[in-house]
């Protein structure tokens, strides 16, 4: 797994892609890569009549101000997508998708690499499911409920 190589590397793997999805789910922040995703998407498109509306789509989930998936973006690349938008072409995006690229590189892979879900990946065990312990074999107080000490072995 050389997911830990770099953030590009985790991206470009479905089973990387996959997992950091998860795990930005729990930290509520999985707009970012949703965004990132439907960019993706959108730079495969073949025809100007496929740019406009997923064009549109993308500014309207996440793009506009109070978006339902609303991504933090500096004010100067929220103008310059904005102004895009109105001619979408396949680069409408790239300004926006760098920065939130960039914060998830700097911010949420870091994260992501110290999680117990990427932890656990990494040894082999499977998200979710508690590890196995070996009981211990020595004796436990349960072990001796109900019996009495025998003080006349010492006398």
């Amino acid at each position: 797994m050389k997911w830990g190589e770099s953030f590009d590397k985790l991206l470009s793997q479905k089973a990387g892609l996959d997992a950091f999805t998860k795990f930005l789910k729990t930290e509520f922040s999985e707009e970012n890569i949703e965004f990132w995703i439907a960019c993706e998407d959108y730079k495969k498109s073949k025809t100007t009549n496929e740019l406009f509306p997923k064009a549109k789509a993308i500014y309207e989930t996440f793009i506009r101000k109070d978006a339902p998936k609303e991504v933090n973006l500096d004010f100067k690349t929220k103008e310059v997508t904005s102004q895009n938008i109105e001619q979408p072409v396949i680069t409408t995006f790239d300004a926006a998708q760098n920065t939130v690229h960039r914060l998830m590189e700097q911010d949420s892979y870091p994260r992501f690499l110290r999680s117990d879900l990427y932890l656990n990946l990494v040894k082999g065990r499977i998200p979710g499911r508690p590890t196995l312990r070996r009981r211990s074999r020595s004796f436990t107080v349960n072990d001796f409920q109900g019996v009495r000490p025998d003080y006349t072995i010492w006398q």
